[in-house]
């Protein structure tokens, strides 16, 4: 795929997209999940604590997860994943080895958008 093939989108359509920081406070195994998930609670300052549910399985113990920041999607409408209402999306990269989670490479408040 090449830049030309890209469907480009106006600064306002970014805009609308509630890209935010926020730090991981809990993450909890998922066994209910069709494929291996936890569910995992982060609290975006602000817009309050949210959970999810996230295929992040494969790089990551729980324990790895809790304290760290994050970024999330967190104005898509929420969506029912098994017994989970799931509140925000989680953003990653998947690789072959599975998916790396965004995160950030030094500390923000809670709740900071992403620009």
């Amino acid at each position: 795929m090449t830049t030309n093939d890209i469907d480009t989108i106006e600064w306002v359509d970014f805009q609308r997209v509630l890209l935010v920081a926020g730090t991981v406070t809990r993450v909890e195994p998922f066994p209910e999940a069709r494929k291996p998930a936890y569910r995992v609670w982060v609290d975006f300052g602000p817009y309050g604590e949210k959970k999810t549910s996230a295929q992040i399985t494969a790089l990551y113990a729980p324990e790895e997860l809790v304290g760290r920041q994050i970024v999330g999607v967190i104005n898509f409408p929420e969506k029912q994943i098994g017994p989970v209402r799931s509140q925000f999306l989680l953003t990653g990269f998947e690789t072959e080895a599975g998916v790396v989670v965004t995160t950030l490479e030094r500390p923000v408040p809670n709740g900071t958008r992403m620009s």
